[in-house]
Order: C-alpha cells, then structure tokens, then sequence
C-alpha cells in the first residue's frame, strides 16, 4: 500500500516488490512492448519518471526501481548503501526477470550504476537513453575539486540526516527556469524526511569522494556499448552537472543523438517531460542501424 502523501494523480501506478539481500526492492511495471528500464538518482526516486512513464507505457513496457534507501524500498539503518552495490543489485534484478532487449534510460547516479550493468551484460540492451548524467572520473574537474572539501568533512551526514542538506538546498537549486511547485517537491524529498531515512543519500555523497577511480574504470570499458544507438537528453542550465560533460559523452558516444534543452536544469524530463517523451518515442522508432532524421536542438 503507497503512503497516503503520495498524490495518485501524480504517481498513479501499482507497487511491485522485488526481495534482495533480506530487504524489499520498490518498482514499477507499466504497460507492455520493448522494455525502457529507467534508473534513477540522488535525492530520487522512480518518482522522476513519473511524466515519462505515464505517457511511454501506452507503447512500452516502463520499468523503475527504486534503490534500497530510497523512494518507496525499505530503509534499512544498516545496509551496504554503496554505489557499487546498488549496480549489483540492479544486476540481479535484471537477471532474475530476465529482462532483455531493453533500452536503458539513466540519469545522475542511475548513469554508472545502470551503466555499469550494461558494460557488463551488453547483449541485453539495445539503446541507451542519458539525462545528466557522468560515467568517468571528476577528479581533474573544476567544480569537484571545489566540493570536495565539503565531501571530506565529518559534518557532512549531520547536515544530510539532521538538516536534509540534499532535499533541502540542492534540490530546489538543482532546477532550471521551469521549477516544480512545493507539491512535487515534496514528492521528492518525503522519502527521506526523516534521520534514519538519509542512509542511502548520505552514501552518494561519499561514493563522490570514493568512487572516483571506479567512475574512471567504468569510463575506461565503455567500448563495449559505445556503439549502441544512444539518446543524450541535457538540461543545459543544470549547476551540477554541466555541459562540458554532454559534450564527452558525445565524443564518447559516436551513435549519439543530442537533445539540448537550453531552459532546463538538472532534471531535464522534469522540467520538459513532453519534448523529452517526443525525442524517445521517435529514437524508438529508429531501427539500430538507422540514424535519426534530425539533430534534436531544444
């Protein structure tokens, strides 16, 4: 049963419950066809997805999770909350569904955690859809560098689990020009209003300042899907992750297709849910050996 602050308007889809390492895994499964596997970020859930779900499942099989510690999953005070472990657990959810043939769509930390599984299982993806997003080392990056001090200091998991640091401040700046109202926002950040509620995110934080080579590593095995028709949808006001970071993607990327919304912050398909769901359904439509008609410029 959802909690009663979920709006049904908003989030009008079933609960499913996935069973992994003693705790109970949250998702949604929507409508049939190809699978889009959607994987969300930080301070998130299946929640994001929400606009693109409730129009893609009339032609597809739309399938969110949400990570242990976040959304609607159980909360667990003691858990392996890392970033690796929660691609591992993705990893064991596909392979028990037997999910196959899908197209990823990740954003923020959905990027190396879902990516990592397709490097690794890459017969069972077709395309790639990206919102902001990164998959290599930020260690030679400007704005990392400067937030690293802030990552290092002993007060960061007070500011997380007794101030909700993340849903709090950098949430709501996260936005672009067309910032959600309080009630989405709230949407967002009820999952962890409370201090025992913020393992998951104070986790993320720390994967940041220890993830780095793995981020690296991840980007250094990228040759095994770089090839896949890929989507990059980009919010190019977004403070966090920004541009520059598009632009590797692409170079990494070659059968990338490029979206550019100029007015949208870090959640692009938040912010513009219907020109996002109009880039997938027609990079859906392609065949993999097709290349799209248009360069989509948002």
């Amino acid at each position: 049963m959802k909690p009663d602050w979920i709006d049904p308007t908003e989030y009008p889809f079933q609960s499913n419950y996935f069973p992994v390492n003693g705790h109970n895994l949250h998702y949604i499964d929507e409508g049939s066809g190809p699978v889009l596997l959607f994987v969300h970020g930080t301070p998130s859930w299946s929640f994001e997805y929400r606009n693109c779900i409730k129009e893609l499942r009339s032609s597809y099989r739309c399938i969110a999770v949400d990570y242990i510690g976040f959304g609607l999953s159980d909360k667990p005070e003691t858990y392996d909350y890392s970033t690796l472990n929660h691609s591992r657990t993705l990893e064991r959810f596909i392979l028990e569904k037997n999910l196959t043939d899908m197209t990823l769509v990740v954003h923020d930390f959905g990027g190396p955690i879902g990516l990592n599984v397709a490097i690794k299982h890459p017969e069972r993806f077709h395309k790639l859809v990206i919102f902001n997003s990164w998959l290599w080392s930020s260690e030679s990056d400007p704005d990392f560098r400067k937030l690293k001090w802030m990552l290092k200091s002993p007060l960061l998991p007070l500011l997380y689990r007794y101030l909700n640091f993340e849903t709090r401040v950098l949430l709501p700046g996260s936005f672009g020009d067309n910032k959600p109202g309080h009630d989405i926002r709230m949407h967002y950040s009820r999952p962890f209003s409370g201090r025992h509620q913020q393992g998951g995110t104070v986790a993320f934080a720390r994967s940041l300042l220890n993830d780095q080579q793995w981020f690296e590593d991840l980007w250094n095995k990228k040759d095994a899907i770089s090839a896949k028709p890929t989507l990059l949808i980009w919010g190019m006001k977004d403070p966090i992750i920004k541009p520059h970071n598009l632009e590797k993607f692409r170079t990494g990327f070659p059968n990338s297709h490029t979206l550019k919304l100029e007015t949208c912050g870090h959640f692009p398909h938040e912010e513009a849910p219907h020109q996002a769901n109009e880039a997938i359904s027609n990079f859906m439509e392609t065949t993999g050996s097709q290349v799209l008609k248009t360069s989509y410029q948002g």
